[in-house]
């Protein structure tokens, strides 16, 4: 089952996308930073997928900043992976699967409960 997010790079908190103002989010090279923060990543042409632990993210690559950026997520364990990513850049989720922002501090609110779970798996393995 796959399903889709947004990250997005404001200071401002999103607490909606449909009342998102596109001047709040900063340009971001997504992309850039996906590629050099996960180790396994599989390139055909433009197209990317991050292989990781149980998921993989689709994603196409772009040369230029931008203000959003949507990934196809497969396997429960990839929005784990981009929680603890955005945490680090300050990005923002919108989650298509529950039609909304993903609380990153809290995302048991969320439906991921095994989020921590993944977390002490992570710090485990380091």
């Amino acid at each position: 089952m796959s399903w889709d997010i947004v990250l997005f790079n404001s200071k401002l908190k999103i607490k909606s996308v449909a009342e998102l103002d596109e001047t709040q989010l900063e340009p971001t090279d997504f992309s850039g930073i996906l590629e050099n923060s996960f180790d396994r990543i599989k390139k055909d042409e433009n197209h990317r997928e991050i292989i990781g632990t149980d998921f993989t993210t689709d994603f196409f690559a772009d040369n230029e900043n931008s203000s959003n950026f949507m990934l196809s997520l497969y396997g429960e364990n990839a929005i784990y992976a981009l929680i603890e990513l955005s945490k680090k850049y300050n990005w923002q989720i919108y989650d298509s699967g529950i039609d909304g922002m993903v609380d990153l501090e809290n995302p048991e609110k969320n439906g991921f409960n095994n989020h921590r779970k993944y977390v002490e798996q992570i710090l485990k393995n380091k």
